[in-house]
């Protein structure tokens, strides 16, 4: 099981900022791979999920928001494209309005560099962990999977569309309309040579799988995709993806704090799209100072790309990408939730231009 794999090689490199297993049961049959059956991890006393954190620090941003829109304040100006959230400062006047909460996002970015680096790691006794080149042969089954994934969600979509509330319909059509542009972003992984490193990573990262402790975080649950079979949960992979889940997951977390501030009475239907703007700012902010930290304290880690240019072709394509299974997850599981993946599609298709 990957999360005993993870938690062991973790535990055994003494990396602090995970759960540390503290035993495992096992069956081992003769001539057959050993079989999971449970494992027992130490407590991390007083924490929360970082969900539920995020959350609270929201309904305090919306609270803000509501005195400044009753005020007339106008909006900040937004970060821009990708690249501008990575490569500059936040505005004073966006920190000041988002709060304290960059400071968490600073140091959860910290925090899930600490962990790539632990992953990259050396260990001449464990090739299951050694980071490995991204072959021509891996490029293309990374863009065929992507590229599949999209074209079943977007013809789900496109099947379920009569069926849509018509407040995201006219969405759901705009999307539609740029799947087109959404393959070409994956296709340009294919044309390209990758010169980053594949590792073991997280697999299922969000904010849900972070425990707050009240000073710092711990990440837990590193049993990877739960659809996904075993055997794929432990392929070596870029640490992108686990940075895309954890943006995608700001981004969900806005869009929750706003409805948790509408159920609380203190948001009329009419209001609310003078909110979706300022959703949208502490969706841009939380990430940009999350990728900054991030990528300041990967330094030069040969796991990631060389060049901005390889950097701003691959992380785009798994943002969308894990955007595009968030538009199937939501079709099946949860409609009420597809404007987020719909309006997230939207955004980062203007984002990386």
């Amino acid at each position: 099981n990957p999360d005993l794999e993870m938690t062991r090689f973790l535990t055994a490199h003494e990396f602090p900022y995970s759960q540390q297993l503290a035993g495992a049961l096992e069956f081992c049959p003769t001539n057959s791979e050993r079989l999971t059956l449970g494992m027992l991890n130490r407590l991390v006393p007083g924490a929360r999920d970082a969900w539920a954190y995020t959350l609270d620090a929201l309904g305090r941003y919306y609270d803000r928001v509501a005195t400044l829109i009753a005020s007339g304040h106008d909006l900040p100006p937004a970060s821009g494209s990708l690249a501008n959230w990575i490569q500059q400062e936040l505005p004073l006047e966006v920190s000041e309005v988002v709060g304290t909460y960059l400071d968490s996002a600073r140091l959860l970015g910290e925090r899930t560099a600490a962990l790539h680096l632990a992953l990259a790691s050396s260990d001449p006794e464990n090739a299951a962990f050694a980071p490995e080149p991204f072959t021509p042969h891996y490029v293309r089954g990374l863009f065929q999977s992507m590229r599949n994934q999209a074209k079943q969600n977007f013809g789900l979509l496109r099947e379920r569309f009569k069926t849509l509330p018509p407040d995201v319909a006219p969405l759901a059509q705009r999307v539609l309309d740029r799947e087109p542009a959404v393959i070409g972003r994956f296709r340009l992984l294919h044309e390209r040579r990758i010169t980053a490193r594949r590792i073991r990573c997280h697999g299922d990262f969000h904010l849900g799988q972070v425990l707050y402790t009240g000073k710092d975080f711990v990440i837990i649950d590193f049993e990877g995709e739960p659809a996904l079979p075993l055997s794929e949960r432990r392929i070596k992979r870029s640490p992108l993806r686990d940075v895309a889940g954890m943006v995608r997951s700001f981004d969900y977390a806005a869009w929750a704090g706003l409805d948790e501030h509408a159920k609380r009475g203190n948001l009329e239907t009419e209001q609310r799209p003078k909110f979706e703007p300022w959703q949208r700012l502490w969706y841009q902010a939380a990430s940009s100072v999350y990728l900054r930290a991030y990528f300041n304290t990967m330094g030069q880690a040969e796991v990631l790309p060389r060049s901005e240019e390889e950097l701003f072709t691959m992380l785009p394509a798994f943002l969308l990408n894990k955007a595009a299974y968030e538009l199937g997850y939501e079709l099946n599981n949860r409609p009420a939730w597809l404007k987020i993946p719909l309006a997230g599609i939207l955004q980062l298709m203007e984002d990386v231009k």
